[in-house]
């Protein structure tokens, strides 16, 4: 495992793995705040109540 080291900057890949890192929760996070019933900020949506009418009669 040394030699791997030895072939990359430890700091530099530490500082991609962090970057990267970042922009797939922050991905993440947008992508769960987009749909209904994972965002937490706005709550829920009430569902839309529909008026359940009687079918017309055949005459």
């Amino acid at each position: 495992m040394w030699r791997v080291w030895r072939l990359y900057d430890p700091l530099r890949a530490m500082v991609i793995q962090g970057i990267f890192l970042f922009g797939l929760a922050a991905m993440i996070h947008l992508i769960l705040l987009s749909t209904d019933r994972y965002n937490w900020l706005d709550g829920a949506k009430a569902p839309v109540k529909t008026q359940n009418a009687p079918m017309p009669a055949n005459k």
